[in-house]
């Protein structure tokens, strides 16, 4: 029994458990976005990034405990995201990724070139605090935040906006408020979750964080079904376990991640899990 308790408790697999745990809460703040309130982002990497940079640096240049230095991430991502929101979220559709894409690109050149994080070499020594236990609370607090705004009066505007903008401003919802609200706490969930993977991989550079990181959360929550909680976390367990488990064969599981993908597209392009919703 020891035995078998120390395979599925080893230093690896819990690795893999908290990058799990870590993508579930940045996924999750994507689901608000794009699958409850459908604002197509392609940047959400960009509050990563500068949840993970302003953690990073508030630990170690102003000596500010995890806990702080994590809250001040979060509140940082978020009110990055409630100034982009401002702007562009008059736009939709193609126009709104566009945007997004282009604020990703922006971020990550901005830290490319800032002396304070290290320009091109990132940060590197960041101290070790994201243990499994603690993303593992906080993916499970942050999804029953979730589960409880989207049951929510609050929740419940944000999918009359995804399904008809125009009927939801008729019926005196605030289309502007209610879509700034949800960009700036779905970027606050990314700034927890890139302030948790800065303290968990204790090396970040801004080329951790470019388009393909919005891809790949992206291609998450797909996978396992816009707008569904339950999906968030099949979607985030099933394209974080994949290339892990794939890994003795490395010049195939890429591959093999592709092909998931393609297949759940044809055979079920609602995703996994996107016709379920959490009603406990």
């Amino acid at each position: 029994m020891d035995t078998v308790a120390g395979l599925f408790l080893n230093d690896y697999v819990m690795q893999i458990v908290t990058m799990i745990c870590i993508n579930i809460i940045i996924v999750s703040g994507l689901n608000l976005i794009t699958g409850v309130t459908g604002m197509l982002s392609l940047g959400h990497s960009a509050f990563m990034s500068i949840g993970a940079y302003a953690s990073a640096l508030l630990m170690m240049k102003a000596g500010f405990p995890f806990w702080l230095s994590i809250a001040g991430a979060t509140f940082f991502a978020g009110a990055a995201g409630a100034l982009l929101g401002l702007p562009i979220l008059r736009l939709r559709g193609d126009y709104l990724a566009i945007a997004t894409l282009g604020f990703c690109e922006i971020v990550r050149v901005i830290f490319l070139n800032l002396p304070a994080a290290g320009k091109a070499l990132g940060i590197n020594s960041i101290p070790y605090a994201t243990s499994a236990p603690v993303a593992v609370i906080l993916a499970v607090l942050g999804l029953l935040f979730m589960r409880n705004l989207e049951r929510s009066k609050f929740g419940l505007a944000l999918r009359s906006i995804r399904e008809d903008e125009i009927a939801a401003e008729m019926m005196g919802i605030n289309v502007a408020r209610y879509k700034v609200l949800a960009f700036t706490i779905g970027s606050a969930f990314a700034g927890l979750g890139g302030a948790l993977y800065a303290h968990q991989i204790t090396f970040i550079s801004p080329n951790d964080f470019g388009f393909m990181k919005s891809i790949e959360l992206l291609c998450m929550l797909v996978l396992g079904g816009m707008g569904s909680l339950i999906g968030v976390v099949a979607g985030t367990v099933t394209l974080t376990a994949i290339p892990e488990i794939l890994r003795f064969a490395s010049e195939y599981r890429m591959v093999t991640y592709g092909t998931v993908l393609i297949f759940m597209m044809v055979f079920r392009p609602q995703g996994l899990f996107g016709n379920i919703r959490v009603n406990v």
